[in-house]
């Protein structure tokens, strides 16, 4: 099993800006030992850590930390798509042995940020490179990304959260993923549904839009994530996992829980 969707932290270093203190669940440090002790992650072969900073020094961290972990696969960093040396970054960091993905954090921007032909340059040099594009998006994305990925049909593009939907009103999120979906080199995480639903709502709250994904995406453009520690403001992490594997059906488990990722970021067995 693989979980594809891992954060770690320190509080105040590596570019650290969030969490802030008013989520007192998950302002604290967060290390790869405090993963490994959580109920569940016996189960876990590796992660694919992901960037939670919009900070060159915690890709740089990140970094440093899978060079010595054997149990952290691939890494996805993150890099300022509108500096000038844009894609000088993109092609040296494409040359760190585990960095896989790069992750612009779209999901407080502006609805058509994809939009943009400055950054085309960059969404280039990162197929080049063979790099994953991943999406943290909110469902009013979906349509610009359809139209990057229209645009740049060589660049693999995951999306996380499933694109953090609005729990009740599922249909124009369904409608625009799937539009997404259509493209082959367009993936997407069974992760952070959790953290969407609103207070009071059981987690079974989550599961038609489970159900769309794995409709869309499965078997073998789904792939599980924990989105630890975030996941720990709604949910623990055996139980996600629990809950995760129910919802999929057993014959998609292997891709789903381990094949997707080994093939979206290049992991040798």
């Amino acid at each position: 099993m693989i979980d594809s969707h891992v954060h770690l932290w320190r509080i105040g270093a590596n570019g650290h800006s969030w969490p802030t203190p008013d989520l007192p669940a998950i302002h604290r440090d967060f290390l790869l030992d405090d993963w490994r002790a959580l109920p569940g992650a016996a189960a876990v072969d590796g992660v694919v850590l992901v960037q939670s900073q919009p900070d060159a020094r915690d890709t740089a961290w990140l970094l440093e930390v899978a060079a010595s972990a054997p149990q952290v696969l691939a890494v996805t960093g993150w890099a300022d798509a509108d500096a000038p040396d844009a894609v000088a970054t993109v092609e040296r960091l494409a040359r760190a042995p585990k960095l896989r993905a790069l992750r612009p954090m779209v999901q407080d921007l502006a609805a058509d940020w994809y939009d943009d032909s400055a950054r085309d340059r960059v969404w280039d040099a990162m197929a080049r490179a063979g790099l994953v594009l991943e999406a943290l998006v909110r469902p009013r994305h979906l349509p610009s990304l359809v139209r990057l990925a229209t645009r740049h049909p060589d660049l693999a593009i995951v999306i996380d959260h499933g694109a953090k939907p609005v729990l009740d009103d599922l249909a124009p999120w369904r409608a625009d993923l799937a539009a997404l979906a259509a493209l082959p080199r367009v993936r997407c995480k069974l992760s952070g549904l959790l953290t969407e639903r609103r207070p009071g709502d059981p987690p079974e709250a989550i599961a038609p839009a489970a159900a769309a994904l794995v409709a869309l995406f499965a078997p073998d453009r789904l792939m599980w994530g924990s989105d630890w520690p975030v996941l720990a403001l709604a949910g623990d992490y055996a139980g996600w996992q629990a809950q995760a594997r129910a919802l999929v059906p057993p014959e998609h488990h292997r891709a789903v829980f381990d094949a997707t990722a080994r093939a979206t970021y290049g992991i040798i067995a």
